[in-house]
């Protein structure tokens, strides 16, 4: 996995969890960070809608719909526990600038 390539991982809450897209932001040698992508945002409330990123370019990213980074839930994995995963696909150059200009990065 490669930062801003897009792969489906469990994402757990609570008690439980659903498969879903993740989005790679940045890896070491051991550990990869993550962001989940959503298709929600009506009805989430200001606080939730500031911190989801929207993806311009979703369908070239590899997803179906409109969908949105959710950058307020940071996932970490382990390289090793994703070793075999395959990329859906990746964010456009474009998104790719925006989202880091989002993050602050």
């Amino acid at each position: 996995m490669q930062p801003f390539d897009i792969f489906v991982a469990y994402v757990p809450w609570g008690d439980t969890g659903k498969f879903r897209p993740v989005l790679v932001y940045s890896q070491s040698a051991d550990a990869l960070l993550a962001f989940p992508i959503t298709t929600q945002y009506i009805g989430k409330s200001e606080a939730v809608k500031s911190k989801l990123f929207i993806i311009n370019d979703w369908s070239y990213a590899g997803l179906h719909r409109q969908s949105y980074v959710d950058t307020g839930t940071p996932l970490l994995f382990s390289v090793f526990a994703i070793n075999n995963k395959v990329s859906i696909g990746h964010l456009s150059n474009a998104d790719k600038v925006r989202i880091m200009e989002f993050l602050g990065d």
